[in-house]
This record gives structure tokens, sequence and C-alpha cells, in this order.
């Protein structure tokens, strides 16, 4: 059986030539043959072959209706794709359809083959309730005027994330903090309980819908009976009519501010992001509620530089320094602290500091380090003294051999 996910869409699509016997012609005494075109190969929309049994035919459809479901496949035609997959499934996985699209083609199904006119009452099922039965545990298979869609569509539904921005100091990030913020998002009704029904008062059932949520229109053509379901338009899809509550006008939720406490970790950097569950939106019908996402910006520090987990900065000596060595403040991230300066240390040359830097994020007792750019000043101009001093030092380099100078 070929793979249900390798399908070639085009294929599928190209037009396939049935053939079968006709009754002799009474004109010409000659046997004819009535030629259909099926435009769809339903095997091959499923990717499999016409000898699957049922349990392939499932596996085919979940893998391709979880892959080109327009609530997660965007592309152009995903809809349309969607559709032909529960369409073919439909088709197959029922035995009679399926002897009839073998022999008949797609036109079979349609009543176009003169006396399968009565065929034409089995139009396409609702593909949103297909999938709900697999994947949503609610509904039934056809979805065709039984409770199933609007069970599907009752159930409750968890609450959307919420989203807050937060900037911090540069000290803040490294060593973590904690922070009152103040959100703005939708909390459960309390005056309905989440039910968006009025206080006092009772769902009924809907007289246009019967309960199911969905309406039916059936068409005759000359090809036969087709059907189209839709949602209701009365009750929205629901089932039921209800007097909505007054504090949330029917959606069961409202919306509120909360403060909440949040405890930022050691180690954040622009850009990470913090999840606090059940802190986002109420859900509807009683789900549950969402998560709220945090995320962090970092203010920028006049001297420290973060580079992941390491501090860099830079300190500036005298040429005197440089030469002869020398002792100087270094502002860390813990406060100033001694840096020993080497003699001989030439311009640009950088210093570590081992365990200064950033504690890591998830396991702050392992730290970065504070890496320091020596930079040397050479003065533009001298004095007489200082002048003549250089002098005696180059005289003096200059009598002493070839090598170090000290």
């Amino acid at each position: 059986m070929a793979k249900a996910t390798s399908w070639s869409w085009k294929a599928a699509h190209a037009s396939n030539v049935a053939k079968f016997p006709r009754k002799r012609d009474a004109r010409n005494g000659r046997r004819g043959r009535v030629v259909v075109r099926a435009e769809k190969d339903y095997y091959q929309i499923l990717g499999v072959s016409r000898s699957a049994d049922k349990r392939e035919l499932k596996k085919a459809y979940r893998q391709l209706a979880r892959k080109y479901h327009p609530d997660v496949n965007k592309e152009p035609d995903a809809e349309e794709r969607f559709k032909d997959i529960s369409n073919a499934y439909e088709v197959l996985s029922d035995e009679n359809k399926r002897a009839i699209y073998d022999q008949f083609g797609e036109a079979g199904l349609k009543g176009g083959m003169g006396g399968m006119g009565g065929m034409g009452g089995m139009g396409a099922s609702n593909p949103f309730d297909l999938f709900e039965s697999f994947f949503g545990g609610m509904g039934g298979m056809g979805g065709m005027g039984g409770m199933g869609g609007a069970r599907a569509r009752n159930r409750p539904v968890q609450g959307d994330d919420q989203r807050f921005d937060i900037q911090l100091d540069f000290l803040q990030a490294v060593f973590g903090c904690e922070q009152e913020i103040e959100v703005s998002r939708l909390e459960t009704c309390a005056t309905c309980d989440g039910s968006g029904v009025k206080a006092g008062t009772t769902p009924t059932t809907c007289t246009t819908c019967g309960g199911s949520g969905q309406v039916i229109t059936t068409a005759r053509t000359p090809l036969g009976n087709f059907q189209q379901i839709s949602t209701c338009g009365t009750c929205g899809g629901t089932g039921q009519i209800s007097q909505p509550c007054e504090a949330c006008g029917g959606d069961g939720r409202v919306r509120r501010t909360k403060r909440i406490s949040l405890r930022v970790p050691p180690g954040v950097d622009n850009g990470s992001r913090l999840r606090v569950r059940s802190e986002g939106n109420a859900g509807l019908r009683g789900g549950p509620m969402g998560d709220l996402y945090v995320f962090i910006s970092v203010k920028s520090d006049s001297e420290l530089i973060r580079e992941g987990n390491n501090i860099r900065s830079s300190v500036q000596v005298s040429y005197v320094d440089a030469i002869l060595g020398t002792t100087v403040k270094v502002r860390t991230v813990d406060g100033e602290v001694d840096l020993k300066i080497p003699s001989g240390t030439q311009p640009g040359t950088t210093l570590l500091m081992s365990k200064r830097g950033v504690p890591r994020l998830g396991n702050p007792t392992l730290r970065g380090d504070h890496l320091v750019s020596v930079k040397v000043e050479i003065p533009q101009k001298l004095s007489k003294e200082e002048k003549k001093l250089v002098e005696e030092l180059k005289q003096l380099k200059e009598k002493k051999p070839a090598g170090r100078f000290f």
C-alpha cells in the first residue's frame, strides 16, 4: 500500500475513464459503450490501493486529515484538499458506496447512471463533523441530522493564552527578581458560572434544527437529489436556544484585571519567555484556562556588555602602568573588584575574571566569566622630564642585546 502522505494532488484529479457494457443500439444493432469521466480518484486521494481494507482507510484518513485541516495548514488549497479527503474516506469506508464507486465512478454516486437516481441522497457529510468524530470524541460519522455536531460545539473549550511584555534592568535579568504585574484577562462569569445562560432560566431545544445544530436542504436535479448540510442559523450550531446572561452577554466570561506575583529566574535575557500556567483567559463552557506567557526585554548597561553568560567590559591604563604593571578597580555584576594588570601588558590584551559572569538559566550555580579588554593610553604630549626619561629608556634599550626589554 502506498504511504498516505505521498499522494499526488494533480494525479488524483486527472480525468480517468471508466467503461462498461450498454444495451444494444436499436438503430444499428451494434453494442455501444458509455464513457464516464471521474473527476477524482478517491483511492489516490487517500494514497491507498484499491484493495485497501477499513483499517488502512482509517489510518490514511487520520494522517491526511490532520495534515490538511484548515486550522493547521494555511496553504490556499488546504480546505479543498481536506474536504476531498473527507469525501473520499466517507465513500470508500461505506461498502455500498464503495461498490457503486468502483463500478460506475463518481457519477454513479451522484445519481447520473440512469436507474441509479435513487442514490442521489448519498450526499457528502460535513467534513468537520467527520473530523470531530475521529479526533474530538464527539458526534457520529455522518453528522446527518444527529446530535454529534451540536455536542461537539457545546463541549468545553480551553481559554486562549495571554501575552504580557515586561522590561527588566540589566542586573535584574542577571540575578533574577520578583515582579508584580497587572494583566487584563477574561475570567469566568460569577453570575452564570460560565454557562452564559441567564440565571433562573434553562436552555430549550432549537425547533429549527431539532437540536442537531445543523439544517439539511435537498435539491432535485437531473442527476438525482443533492443534500447540503449547513450550520443552523437560529441557534448558531449549538442545538439550543437560551436567554443570555446579562452580566457577560452570553459569553460566560467577563474581562477583569488581576495582579500576579512573577518570579523571574536568574539568567534571563532579551527574548526570554516565561510561562505561568492557568493565568491566561478563561475557557468557554467550563473549559480550562489558558496560560500566561511573559516576554522579557532587558535594558542595556553603560559599561557592561552581555555575550550569552559572559560579561565584557574595558579598562584604560597609562602606558607606564602597562609597562610596570598595576592593580585597578573593575566594575562587575557583583560590584567593584580589584584586577591585577601584569607588567608588560600589551594594548588590546583580554584578561579573564573567572565566574564573574551571568548565572546559567536553569542552573544558577554555574556562571560565566567576565572578560576585560585593556586599553593602553598613549599621551599625545610629554613634559620635558617625561620626554627625557623616555629617551633614556630608548637609549638603554638600544644598548641592550636583542630580546626582551624587561
